[in-house]
């Protein structure tokens, strides 16, 4: 029985995350940038000098920085996701689907920067000064009342997928590099993420913000360090391996070694659907996040723009050096995911190798946690209202030990697919709601080209 169950929710996974959504999610994202004139160009030098402070307004209202709400919602995307979920995307797709990963990367900073300023314009701050954003209030503070539906079930699956994808996929996959790398038993590090999450979450939005900006620039840098000496030691193999990427992503990849080889088709299929799977665009989840910020909406819409080319352009392609620059992409016996990615660094690296890879999962795998039960909180205020947090807290913290200890297949299934329909109901505001984004563009670059937008530092 357990196993016809799994088999139908994994079925059910493969249907939502596939070529439907994934058409939608990176046509959405090609709409959005031509009808925006390509923000993720024009704006990108402003976005910096926004999270470096340079127009921080101290009348703004929100409880966090730009650069916290940056790393608060970078803590949730960069994941598992940038060194697995690529490892997974080549060996079944080869090179070229790198090239694919790029290209919804680019645009999907587009989709993000359409949500994130929708979450900020229709966003509700308590008398208390607590921020509530997402999707669900971009429904039902800006859509015609026979919409709110959707805002409920946009909530409902966000608490849903805090639980599977958020939470105990990545306790169990922290528990298991652990044990296999240091034989820490699952048990202990399922107490210690615990007792690590409780310590943060009960400090709300604010402590998460103050632990990711701290957090987020260290895990990159040491993965970045391992992929810069990965770099060097193996230079002359650079143009070979952007050779492979290019000519892969219009030709697909002829069988090499292990490698069973991939259709054209599969290749941007892979490609694509690890981008957004990883950076989430188009979920309307880091929204969230965002939406605690002490911005104005076009803001921190610019500042969200930073958030695809970090997690997928930057973090994802270490990931995919390594493994083209190292031949663990295709070799025999490596199973795809954590393991490849580690097998990578340590053949170049030795033993300090894998530690890299080890740390940087457990520190991507724990800032995804204590970001995604902050956005769970936002689904559990907008369906039962502030005071049922505490309790949704000690149920997550519960669930980080369940996910640490247990093999739980068939609800990381249904958590993955309900993930994915979040898209629906997220993007359905975002196409009714273009317009108003388009308006608030207009006036902000206008404002900004007149001076009245100023530089407070």
């Amino acid at each position: 029985m357990l196993e016809t169950i799994e088999k139908v929710t994994g079925d059910f996974v493969g249907m939502v995350w596939g070529v439907p959504l994934v058409v939608l999610l990176v046509g959405s994202g090609v709409l959005f940038t031509i009808y925006f004139g390509f923000p993720q160009l024009k704006f990108f030098k402003h976005a910096i000098l926004i999270i470096m402070g340079k127009y921080d307004d101290p009348k703004d209202k929100g409880e966090i920085s730009h650069f916290q709400a940056l790393c608060a919602a970078l803590s949730a995307t960069v994941g598992l996701g940038n060194i697995a979920g690529v490892a997974v995307a080549i060996s079944l797709g080869g090179p070229g689907a790198v090239f694919w990963l790029w290209v919804a990367g680019f645009i999907g900073m587009c989709t993000k920067f359409t949500e994130v300023c929708l979450s900020m314009k229709y966003r509700e701050i308590s008398p208390t000064g607590t921020v509530h954003g997402g999707p669900m209030f971009v429904i039902k503070n800006a859509l015609p009342k026979s919409f709110y539906p959707f805002a409920w079930i946009y909530a409902f699956f966000v608490i849903l997928s805090s639980f599977g994808a958020g939470n105990m996929f990545q306790s169990n996959q922290m528990a298991a590099i652990l044990k296999t790398s240091a034989g820490i038993p699952e048990w202990a590090s399922g107490v210690a993420f615990c007792i690590g999450a409780a310590l943060i979450l009960i400090g709300g939005i604010k402590r998460i913000g103050q632990v990711t900006e701290k957090m987020v620039p260290a895990m990159v840098g040491l993965y970045l360090f391992g992929a810069i000496w990965i770099l060097i030691a193996r230079y002359e193999m650079i143009p070979e391996m952007f050779s492979q990427i290019f000519s892969g992503a219009f030709a697909g990849t002829a069988a090499i070694g292990g490698f069973a080889g991939a259709a054209f088709k599969e290749v941007i299929i892979m490609g694509i659907r690890r981008a957004t799977f990883s950076n989430e665009a188009g979920m309307g989840s880091a929204a969230m996040a965002h939406s605690a910020a002490k911005s104005t909406p076009i803001q921190e819409g610019i500042v969200a723009l930073l958030e695809p080319f970090i997690d997928t352009i930057v973090v994802c392609s270490i990931t995919a050096i390594a493994l083209l620059l190292t031949g663990a992409w295709s070799a025999p016996g490596v199973a795809a995911g954590s393991e490849m990615t580690a097998y990578a660094f340590e053949t170049v690296m030795g033993p300090a190798g894998r530690w890299i890879v080890t740390a940087t999962v457990t520190l991507f795998a724990f800032s995804t946690i204590i970001s995604w039960e902050y956005y769970g909180e936002q689904g559990v205020t907008f369906i039962f209202g502030d005071k049922a947090i505490p309790v949704y807290r000690y149920i997550f913290i519960g669930f980080i030990f369940v996910g640490s200890i247990a093999q739980l297949n068939i609800v990381l299934n249904i958590s993955d697919a309900v993930y994915g329909l979040l898209a629906i109901p997220n993007m359905l505001a975002c196409y009714m709601l273009l317009p108003k984004v388009k308006e608030m563009l207009v006036e902000y670059k206008t404002k900004l080209k007149n001076g009245e937008i100023k530089r407070f530092k």
